[in-house]
């Protein structure tokens, strides 16, 4: 009896220890998913879906392809279908992987698509468990099949290549970084409209076994953001402008802004955004809604094309000055369009008016959009430059000769 007993237990041990095998995929069945374009199909009602896979073993940066490999580090393979998941069974009829999402880097929509709505998109992909909310949405003006499937850059993985470029993107302050989790947020919001950013392939690479003096290697770049109402995107913001838009959305690190001399206008000077104070206070004053926007930054000379010296305390004024009005009218700019041209608040200035005034944001939420376009947005800008980094003085020629 009490070896029967053992038995039992014996075999329910092992039953524990090997269920955890159930249902099993090995890693090498699996094609891992580091980007995927979503264009429009070329029949009416069509999606067209293009999956850019990594090739492990190829994507080490090999020079040459050992047997059965090809050199290239990604796979990319599109197929249309007339939804986003039909297209992707599709894609499994000549891939001989099961395609894998969850590690999966950015999702690329085509501008044209993007205008017809991209609310399938959002669904799909929020629904989808191996999806992370932590991926990066885009929109680009060229065909996204193409963008992601273009090796371009210092990563080898283009998907990888596109994630890196948003690490600096606080600095660089070309487009906003949003992803999915962002996207949602802001698509369910019964306030804030969706922004993405823009991406292009632009010549900018030169090749290093022929060298050129132009560039001729296309590279991808941010070049700004696409402005969505509800789910359909309905305007573009250039590079320049977007740096207005980045105070109110993320917290901007660094910045670059170039003013003239002030002994010779001719002339110009760069400096660096260091540390930055941004506030969009609220107002309510007879049933009119308004905010105080108000930027602290302080700036370091980075770049002097003239003498200048922290010491001369009009021209550190004069500069101070410039570079004030300079982001002054950055972030009016940028209101401008959201009150004005677009008409929509990408600005998130709903969330901060229901975060100050909750109750009187209940009344007047049924008709944010246009209570938002008659908002009275003052916009001011206080600018200290602290240091020109390591030099104190101007840097002058050693030479007293007149010629040097």
């Amino acid at each position: 009896m009490i070896f029967r007993w053992k038995a039992v237990l014996m075999f329910a041990f092992m039953v524990i220890l090997t269920s955890g095998c159930a249902g099993k995929t090995e890693i090498n069945d699996l094609g891992l998913v580091m980007a995927v374009g979503l264009d429009k199909g070329k029949e009416e009602g069509t999606i067209q879906v293009t999956a850019q896979v990594a090739r492990p073993a190829d994507a080490r940066g090999q020079t040459g392809a050992p047997s059965g490999q090809t050199g290239e580090p990604i796979w990319s393979s599109t197929a249309t279908g007339d939804s986003i998941f039909t297209a992707i069974r599709h894609l499994g009829k000549h891939s001989s992987r099961r395609i894998y999402w969850a590690h999966n880097f950015v999702i690329v929509i085509n501008e044209d698509l993007a205008k017809e709505g991209i609310a399938d998109i959002l669904d799909f992909f929020t629904r989808n468990h191996q999806l992370r909310m932590r991926t990066l949405v885009v929109v680009t003006p060229d065909p996204a099949s193409k963008l992601v499937s273009t090796i371009t850059g210092l990563e080898v993985v283009p998907g990888q290549a596109i994630k890196d470029l948003f690490q600096y993107s606080s600095i660089t302050m070309a487009a906003p970084k949003t992803e999915m989790i962002d996207l949602q947020s802001a698509y369910l919001s019964d306030s804030t409209h969706p922004v993405l950013a823009r991406l292009s392939l632009e010549e900018h690479g030169i090749s290093n076994k022929k060298p050129t003096a132009k560039a001729n290697i296309k590279q991808i770049e941010l070049v700004g953001t696409g402005v969505f109402k509800n789910d359909k995107l309905i305007g573009t913001i250039g590079p320049e402008d977007t740096k207005g838009l980045l105070f109110f959305l993320e917290n901007v690190k660094s910045g670059a802004v170039a003013a003239q001399c002030p002994s010779n206008p001719d002339k110009f000077m760069t400096v660096e955004l260091r540390y930055q104070k941004f506030d969009a206070t609220p107002t309510y004053k007879d049933n009119q809604v308004g905010f105080d926007v108000k930027l602290k930054s302080s700036v370091q000379v980075v770049e002097a094309g003239c003498p200048f010296s922290l010491k001369d305390r009009q021209q550190v004024k004069e500069l101070e000055t410039q570079i004030e009005e300079n982001l002054k009218g950055k972030i009016e700019k940028i209101v401008h369009l959201a009150q004005k041209e677009y008409k929509v608040d990408f600005l998130e200035l709903g969330k901060v008016f229901n975060n100050r005034f909750p109750a009187e944001w209940k009344k007047i939420v049924p008709n944010w959009e246009d209570e938002f376009t008659k908002a009275k947005i003052s916009v001011e800008a206080d600018v200290q430059i602290k240091s020109s980094v390591l030099l104190y003085q101007p840097t002058q020629s050693g030479k007293k000769n007149e010629g040097y």
